[in-house]
C-alpha cells in the first residue's frame, strides 16, 4: 500500500541500491549482499542518523540501570550487536529500542526487579518467535487496514513528543521516573541550551527531506562551463554571479551539517564539564555477564506485569508500524512481518537470559533515524559498533557519565523523532480514513494503550464498512424498484 506522501517519493538512489536476491546460497553471494546494506550512502548524514534513536534509548536505559540495577554494560553489548546485525540483515536504519511496557513496570514497580524483567522480556520475545515463525504475525500484517496503523503511529508521535517537551521544561529525576520541577533557563543544562538546540536543527534540517531536494536543486542550478566565459566578461554580472554562487555553497555546507551528531557530542562535552572527577568514577574493563536466575515467582510476575501490557505494543509497534513505515520511506526495500517478529524474538530469547534490556524496533526508532539521514544499514551498524566498544570497555560505569547529560538535550531529539513518526500518516486522504486513524489515537493516547487504541479503530473500521455495505445495498434496492415502477408505467 504505497504512500502518496510527497516526502515519500524521493527514492531513486534505494531502488538503484537494492540488493539483487541471489538465485543460490553461497558465501559469496551472503558476503555481497552484507556490504550492501552497510554501504553508506552518505558518511556524514549516516553518521548523523545514528543519534536520531537516542532520545528514547539513552533515558529508558538510565532510567532502568538507576531504579533497577539493570547491568548497562551488558545492555550496551548485546543491543550493539543487535544493531549490527539488524543492519546487515535489513540494509536500512533498523532501531533497536528498549521494551517500554516492560520498562514502565519496571520503574513504577519496586518488586518488578532485573528477575522479573527479564522473564518478561523473554516471554514475550518468546511469542513474537513463535508468531513469526508459523506465518501468523504476516497474516495479521495483511490483515490490519492502513488507518487502524496510522492511528497507532500518530499516538506514538505525539506521545514521543509530549514527552520530549516535557524533558525540555522541567527537570527529570530518571531514578523514580518523575519531574523534579521547572527547568532553569541557564545553565549547562538550561531551557536556553534546548531552544538553541532545537533552532540549529531546525536551520539545518528543515522541515524534512523536502528541503534536501530544494538544496541540490540550487546547487545543481549553477551555470554551465559554456555559459560562465561570457559572464565574466561583463564585470558586473560577474561579481553578482559569483556572489550568489558563495552564498549557494554556504547554504549547501550549512544544510550538510550532521546537526544530531553534533548535539550530542555536545551533550557528551557538558556531561564531562558537569561531573569534574569523573575520571575517579571511571573502571575500564566489561561487567561481568553472568546467567540470570529466575523463580517461579519472577516468571509470573514477567508474565503478568510485563508481558502482557508489551505484547500488544510489539506486535503493532515494532512489527507492524515498522513494515508499514519502512515500505514508505525505502519503496523496494519491504520487509515481511515475518523476519521482522523473528529477530524481536530472537534478540531478547537469547539476550536477556544473560541480563541484556528486553529490547524490540520502532517505528518511532526508524523515523528519528531517517530524519537525521540514516539510510542504510551502516548507519546503526556504526551505533552499535560503538555501543559494544564502551560496553567493553567501561561497563557499569557509564552510568555515571550518562547521568550528567543535559537532559534537554536528549529531549529536542526525541522531540523531532516523534514528529517525524506522526508525519507519517499524512497519507490519510479520505474523511473516513482520517476518522479511523484519529479515533485511534485519541483513544491509545487517552488510555495510554496501544491495544485499547487497536481495539477501537478496527472495531470503528468494521462498522463504516458494514454502514457503507448497508448503504450500497439500500441504493440498489431502491434503483431496481424505480426501474420496474417505471416498466410498469410504460405496460
Amino acid at each position: 500500500m504505497e504512500s502518496q506522501n510527497p516526502q515519500f517519493q524521493h527514492t531513486s538512489t534505494f531502488e538503484t541500491n537494492v540488493p539483487h536476491k541471489p538465485t543460490s546460497f553461497s558465501p559469496a553471494n551472503f558476503i555481497h549482499k552484507v556490504k550492501t546494506n552497510l554501504d553508506f550512502r552518505s558518511k556524514w548524514t549516516e553518521l548523523n542518523g545514528a543519534m536520531g534513536d537516542l532520545g528514547t534509548y539513552i533515558p529508558i536505559v538510565l532510567a532502568l540501570t538507576l531504579a533497577n540495577d539493570l547491568n548497562l554494560g551488558t545492555t550496551l553489548i548485546f543491543t550493539g550487536i543487535y544493531n549490527i546485525v539488524t543492519g546487515s540483515i535489513y540494509g536500512v536504519p533498523m532501531p533497536v529500542q528498549p521494551m517500554k511496557a516492560i520498562a514502565a513496570a519496571a520503574i513504577s514497580g519496586s518488586e518488578f526487579g532485573v528477575p522479573e524483567i527479564m522473564a518478561a522480556g523473554i516471554l514475550t520475545g518468546g511469542i513474537l518467535l513463535v508468531l513469526g515463525v508459523t506465518g501468523l504475525m504476516q497474516l495479521v500484517y495483511k490483515l490490519i487496514p492502513l488507518s487502524v496503523v496510522r492511528g497507532i503511529q500518530l499516538a506514538q508521535g505525539l506521545s514521543f513528543a509530549l514527552t520530549a517537551v516535557k524533558y525540555i521544561r522541567k527537570s527529570q529525576d530518571f531514578s523514580q521516573s518523575k519531574s523534579k520541577g521547572e527547568r532553569p533557563w541557564l545553565g549547562l543544562d538550561g531551557l536556553i541550551l534546548a531552544i538553541v538546540c532545537a533552532c540549529f536543527i531546525v536551520i539545518v534540517n528543515g522541515a524534512g527531506e523536502e528541503r534536501r531536494e530544494e538544496t541540490n536543486e540550487e546547487t545543481n542550478g549553477d551555470f554551465g562551463d559554456e555559459e560562465r566565459p561570457r559572464e565574466e566578461l561583463n564585470g558586473d554580472m560577474g561579481d553578482e554571479e559569483q556572489t550568489m554562487r558563495k552564498g549557494r555553497k554556504f547554504r549547501k555546507i550549512i544544510f550538510s551539517l550532521p546537526s544530531a551528531l553534533i548535539i550530542f557530542l555536545l551533550g557528551v562535552v557538558i556531561a564531562f564539564i558537569r561531573r569534574t572527577k569523573v575520571g575517579d568514577d571511571i573502571r575500564f574493563g566489561p561487567s561481568s555477564i553472568v546467567v540470570v536466575k529466575i523463580s517461579k515467582h519472577a516468571w509470573k510476575e514477567g508474565f503478568i506485569k510485563g508481558a502482557i501490557p508489551q505484547l500488544p505494543l510489539s506486535i503493532l509497534n515494532s512489527v507492524i508500524a515498522v513494515c508499514k513505515l519502512s515500505s514508505d520511506l525505502f519503496p523496494g526495500r519491504e520487509f515481511s512481518a515475518t523476519s521482522v517478529s523473528v529477530t524481536v524474538g530472537l534478540m531478547n530469547v537469547i539476550g536477556c537470559w544473560f541480563g541484556a534490556m528486553p529490547s524490540c524496533h520502532g517505528a518511532g526508532g526508524l523515523a528519528g533515524q531517517y530524519k537525521f539521514g540514516g539510510r542504510s544499514g551502516g548507519c546503526v551498524a556504526v551505533l552499535g559498533a560503538t555501543k559494544l566498544v564502551l560496553g567493553l570497555l567501561l561497563g557499569r560505569s557509564l552510568v555515571k557519565i550518562l547521568y550528567q547529560f543535559p537532559v534537554g538535550v536528549l529531549g529536542v531529539l526525541l522531540l523531532f523523532a516523534g514528529i517525524e513518526l506522526a508525519m507519517a500518516c499524512r497519507d490519510m486522504n479520505s474523511k473516513e480514513e482520517s476518522f479511523v486513524m484519529l479515533i485511534c489515537t485519541a483513544v491509545s493516547l487517552v488510555g495510554s494503550s496501544a491495544a485499547l487504541g487497536f481495539v477501537s479503530g478496527m472495531l470503528l473500521h468494521v462498522l463504516l464498512k458494514l454502514r457503507n455495505l448497508i448503504s450500497s445495498n439500500a441504493s440498489c434496492s431502491s434503483m431496481s424498484i424505480d426501474t420496474s415502477h417505471t416498466h410498469g408505467t410504460y405496460s
